[in-house]
């Protein structure tokens, strides 16, 4: 089963739709399942204001469950990513940074080969510019390796980096340039970054997720594209994503939750609201309240919401307002984390001078 089909039953079960692999194991759970599924793995380390997810797939059984392919997949949680702190920025990208090499020992990578790292999206589109951005800020090295006497190499791998955008743009399939590229270079490996689609407001430009299981491009917001894994390519693919946007209809269903829960706060002093009970019949908020009382309930509320937004507001995508800095800041802690695990001759004191 290939991932696209695993995306497909995590949504008709649970109705869900998000790239990241922490988020499809919280859902599951949810649903009075036992932490711990068959074929999946999780560990998790914390330390102030930071938490690390690291989730192994370890057959298909996990991967049916998860949603997910059969794969590694580590997640970095740090709401502080968003409150502009250099220090903290600094501090998330040495964890990434650790994160990544250890998925180059995985792939069995030397210290001399040659990576291809590929920013994709759309730099036309703010949201979806986090892989240019990040390619912009990379130590790229493959061609003044190429013209440097030995004794200067040590501590640098030849790297190369490419934005290919969108196929809007280019009218080329990103997985085709990408293909041709490594041909081409002899890379030994791929890293793709991009933005991902999440199912929580609050993760948005705070989480970041490292996996080994490739990439579909625009698969966050229904618009897959070619893939781009180690089946298609021949060569170990890493994947590095953040999430910069959330379906309208996510939003909508969470906010019922709270408000059915009795969750939402109340000014000091008052008692906390009782729980709500809804009972919501599309037809009766479109103004056809005959039709409603013959209607049956419909028990999936995501459906309804989703039913109710139709045809445009349904397939709505929402992004934070200050979303221009905070991708400038996320690429910077990804391009960051990437220079030091790329090169041994860059510590983390000097990593954040190499960028804008």
């Amino acid at each position: 089963m290939s991932e696209p089909d695993f995306k497909d039953v995590l949504f008709e079960q649970y109705n869900i739709r998000t790239d990241l692999a922490l988020e499809s194991h919280q859902v599951i759970v949810e649903q009075d399942l036992p932490p711990e599924l068959p074929g999946v793995k999780v560990h998790t380390e914390e330390e102030e204001g930071i938490t690390i997810t690291r989730i192994t797939v370890e057959n298909d059984i996990g991967a049916q469950m998860m949603g997910k392919a059969p794969g590694n997949y580590a997640t970095i949680e740090a709401p502080g990513l968003r409150t502009h702190n250099r220090e903290i920025q600094e501090r998330i990208a040495e964890l990434l940074a650790k994160e990544i090499e250890w998925f180059f020992e995985q792939a069995e990578l030397g210290a001399e080969d040659g990576v291809l790292v590929v920013g994709l999206g759309n730099w036309n589109a703010t949201p979806d510019a986090l892989g240019p951005k990040a390619v912009e800020n990379l130590m790229v090295t493959r061609h003044l390796l190429q013209m440097s006497p030995p004794e200067l190499r040590e501590g640098l791998r030849p790297i190369a980096a490419i934005a290919p955008g969108v196929l809007g743009l280019t009218g080329i399939e990103t997985g085709e340039i990408i293909m041709g590229v490594v041909d081409r270079i002899g890379a030994k490996a791929v890293i793709c970054i991009d933005a991902l689609a999440s199912r929580s407001v609050d993760r948005l430009c705070s989480t970041i997720q490292v996996s080994d299981t490739g990439i579909h491009p625009g698969a966050g917001v229904g618009n897959r594209r070619l893939a781009i894994t180690k089946e298609t390519l021949g060569i170990p693919v890493i994947a590095i994503g953040v999430p910069t946007v959330v379906h309208a209809v996510t939003i909508i269903s969470d906010a019922m939750d709270l408000i059915e829960k009795g969750s939402i706060s109340s000014p000091e002093g008052e008692l906390p609201p009782k729980p709500v009970q809804f009972s919501i019949d599309p037809e009766a908020i479109r103004g056809n309240p005959k039709k409603a009382q013959s209607a049956p309930p419909t028990p999936d509320r995501r459906q309804l919401i989703a039913q109710m937004l139709e045809p445009y507001f349904g397939s709505m995508i929402v992004t934070p307002k200050e979303i221009d800095l905070l991708i400038d800041e996320v690429s910077d802690v990804v391009a960051g984390a990437l220079n030091v695990s790329f090169h041994e001759g860059v510590n983390y004191d000097e990593v954040f001078k190499y960028l804008s």
